[in-house]
């Protein structure tokens, strides 16, 4: 059993010479200024947004009954070893016992409701980590993207790494671009999302790939209940649901949610209504900041692609471009990996 190596890490805000970003209205070139479904009611949700570089800080969203009910903020502009670097809140969940695991691009934590750190690791120079799975309430499986890249599985009472998996990748010296969300399924396999060869893998438990499925950019891979995968391509901008056989039994596209600017979608959930909400990061599609406002952060759609939900606040709260979400309402125990996201 090895113990899990971190480095020094020194947070100290840098001045960012971007002013505030302030609430615009809507116009229809972006999304329609009527939106489907109930703002921040429609569902209680955690949210994370990354890349909110107008502002110092970075902060996670607990929204409860149309309300902002709890935050938790990181400084943007860092130190880390010793250089100068940016943090991102990436990937987040909330367990069942309240604490909230996540991932700063940096490194993991995890925060009680009081906002106090239990568990924290920063990476070692050269990687980074865009992806955080609760296993239980005493481990998790992150993503450490770097040469290698690597599956850890970790204790976070002991801190010790109780499983580690090297993982293929195409582009060794560019960490960011490899992996995005990796998750273990029921089964004990891995799903990585290999954004930078431009395919979903399935790994066993030894690291052997067991399935495999090309589809250009994929960020986030779900095991649904049903078997099937449910894929995010980030800058393409699609959602499939593939089987096991690969097949594609549903899809959506940009080309599908017209009145909407679609940038990067990153994160997904199937609910239990057979419903899709995912997130809708804009920063590179929408390249000003005064324009990510007339934008929507999250959608919701049925099977036959209808919006039920879309969600444009930068306001009240300013939830920031969006790409870590899980909706809280769903059944099923987060750390048991009963949630289909």
């Amino acid at each position: 059993m090895k113990r899990l190596l971190v480095s020094a890490f020194s947070l100290i805000v840098l001045p960012l010479s971007l002013a505030a970003q302030t609430a615009a209205p809507a116009p229809a070139s972006n999304s329609p200024a009527n939106l489907p479904g109930n703002g921040l009611a429609q569902h209680p949700f955690l949210y994370c947004g990354e890349w909110y570089h107008t502002q110092q800080q970075q902060t996670m969203w607990l929204v409860r009954d149309g309300k902002a009910v709890w935050s938790y903020s990181i400084p943007f502009h860092v130190i880390f070893n010793n250089k100068p670097d940016i943090a991102e809140l990436g990937d987040c969940t909330q367990l069942s016992n309240g604490n909230i695991v996540f991932s700063t691009r940096l490194g993991a934590a995890e925060v009680t409701p009081d906002k106090r750190i239990v568990w924290q690791i920063f990476n070692p120079p050269g990687t980074e980590t865009h992806s955080i799975q609760p296993i239980g309430l005493d481990h998790v499986v992150i993503a450490q993207n770097g040469n290698p890249a690597k599956i850890l599985l970790i204790n976070t009472t002991t801190n010790a790494i109780e499983k580690e998996i090297a993982i293929p990748v195409r582009d060794t010296a560019h960490p960011h671009g490899q992996l995005r969300r990796v998750r273990m399924t029921p089964a004990g396999t891995f799903l990585v999302a290999h954004m930078d060869l431009g395919r979903v893998a399935e790994y066993d438990a030894d690291g052997k790939e067991i399935w495999t499925y090309a589809t250009p950019g994929p960020w986030d891979a779900v095991r649904l209940a049903n078997g099937n995968t449910l894929i995010t391509g980030d800058a393409h901008g699609y959602i499939e649901e593939v089987n096991p056989a690969g097949k594609v039994v549903w899809e959506l596209q940009r080309s599908d949610l017209p009145g909407y600017t679609i940038g990067n979608i990153q994160d997904v959930q199937r609910l239990a209504n057979g419903n899709t909400v995912f997130s809708n990061w804009v920063p590179n599609k929408l390249t000003k900041p005064e324009d990510w406002p007339t934008s929507v952060q999250l959608f919701e759609v049925t099977k036959d692609k209808k919006v039920v939900w879309a969600l444009r606040e930068w306001n009240d709260p300013p939830l920031g471009p969006a790409t870590g979400l899980q909706m809280l309402d769903q059944p099923g125990i987060p750390e048991k990996n009963e949630q289909q996201r």
